[in-house]
């Protein structure tokens, strides 16, 4: 078992040559120190917008007019968007650099969430929303890239600072946006409109980057570039399972950010209480997304890590079932565990490829392809609670989504790269 961080990262050289000029001098210490700041507070704000909402579903539906079915496609519509904005990210990052493309993202999440609860109507509503979670779906695909290109000796150390800064964004915005909005008047539009801060103090480091164009993050030279063989990812078996592994763990998030604080508060639990519950599950992203891309880049295989967060997932959707309100707690803390399949999903996209233009491409195509798969998974939810009336079916389809993701992460688990099946 290797002891550094990414075995992949110290394979012979590929025909796409490394990241930068091997002769060219490392970045300052300042830059790298300043890159890290961007990572960390561009992490905590890509999924505020998504549990802030979900926290204050219910007020919204009924500001908003929604019905069960209307709400199952609100929740529905960030995995669209990071589906049909996430591809544009390789193609921008070549074009304007990939500091730009995330300052860029961080001003359209603040713009987005600013103005999306005054906007008036459905319609506007989403219309905002889009605006914020284009932003997200840019940034999301270039995480991996930025840490592989500045940090190509700590992919696992990195991935797992951002995704514990996620994760971190993830709760307190679940915990804070109820009692924050009580405390500012109990209009939920100003409880959501709050998060357009953290976005905006984002965009500073970020500011810094934005002149970083020399050749784009993971891209080999114009020289490499014509000497490299064409990297076909959809012809890896790979890249496929890594994808459905990132769309099905991506479901259970949506459908945990949206749905689980309604499920809560059905079962009789306050709403304050309920928002809590979804701040403890995302939490235990926290340690664990910082613990869990460490252990998984010193392994030669991540399937086991894979069927333990599914099952963890199995038994929480379980108690949900049987005892959503006595046990909530404990099912809250379960299915925490079972949401941190996406950092190790970062972590075997940074390692399922030998170079930064690999990452590029799997990372593209494994969130984008991922984030298709699991857009009907919300929707579907919202329509099963409303004509069934209750919490049955949608729990017992979200605990079976749990056999095939187990399935898919066994196989991209496996130690293998992507330019060996290409």
């Amino acid at each position: 078992m290797p002891d550094d961080e990414t075995r992949t990262l110290h394979s012979k050289p590929t025909p796409l040559g490394p990241l930068s000029d091997a002769a060219a001098p490392g970045p300052s210490p300042w830059l790298l120190r300043l890159v890290m700041a961007g990572l960390v507070l561009a992490a905590l704000n890509l999924r505020p917008a998504i549990t802030s909402l979900g926290a204050l579903l219910e007020e919204v539906r009924d500001g908003l007019g929604m019905s069960g079915s209307v709400a199952g496609v609100l929740t529905s519509v960030p995995p669209l968007c990071f589906a049909l904005f996430g591809v544009m990210a390789p193609r921008l990052a070549r074009r304007f650099g990939a500091g730009a493309v995330v300052c860029a993202g961080m001003v359209a999440i603040a713009a987005g969430l600013a103005i999306r609860p005054f906007v008036g109507g459905t319609a506007g509503f989403l219309a905002a929303s889009a605006l914020a979670l284009m932003g997200i779906a840019v940034s999301n695909i270039l995480m991996p890239v930025i840490v592989k290109r500045w940090f190509p000796d700590r992919v696992g150390t990195m991935t797992g600072l951002y995704s514990m800064a996620l994760a971190t964004g993830t709760a307190l915005a679940a915990a804070l946006t109820v009692p924050m909005t009580n405390a500012l008047g109990g209009s939920w539009k100003t409880g959501l409109a709050l998060w357009a801060v953290l976005a905006a103090v984002a965009v500073v480091p970020w500011i810094a980057l934005v002149r970083d164009r020399g050749t784009a993050p993971g891209q080999p030279t114009a020289r490499q570039q014509k000497d490299a063989p064409v990297l076909r990812i959809t012809r890896s078996r790979t890249g496929w399972a890594l994808a459905s592994f990132f769309g099905l763990q991506a479901t259970a998030a949506y459908i945990t950010m949206g749905w689980m604080p309604q499920i809560f508060r059905d079962a009789g639990v306050p709403a304050f209480t309920a928002g809590l519950l979804l701040a403890v599950t995302m939490a235990m992203g926290v340690p664990l997304a910082f613990v869990i891309p460490r252990v998984a880049s010193r392994m030669r295989n991540q399937g086991p890590i894979a069927v333990f967060l599914s099952a963890c997932g199995l038994i929480g959707y379980a108690g949900l079932y049987l005892a959503p309100a006595a046990g909530a707690w404990a099912w809250a803390l379960l299915l925490g565990v079972a949401n941190c399949a996406f950092p190790l999903a970062l972590t075997m996209i940074g390692m399922r490829s030998r170079t930064g233009a690999g990452v590029v491409r799997l990372s593209a195509f494994a969130q984008s392809t991922g984030y298709l798969i699991s857009i009907p998974g919300p929707l579907l939810v919202g329509v099963l609670y409303q004509h069934s009336g209750g919490w049955g079916l949608p729990i017992a389809l979200m605990a079976a989504l749990l056999v095939p993701q187990m399935i898919a992460g066994v196989l991209a688990g496996r130690d293998r790269t992507i330019e060996d099946e290409c």
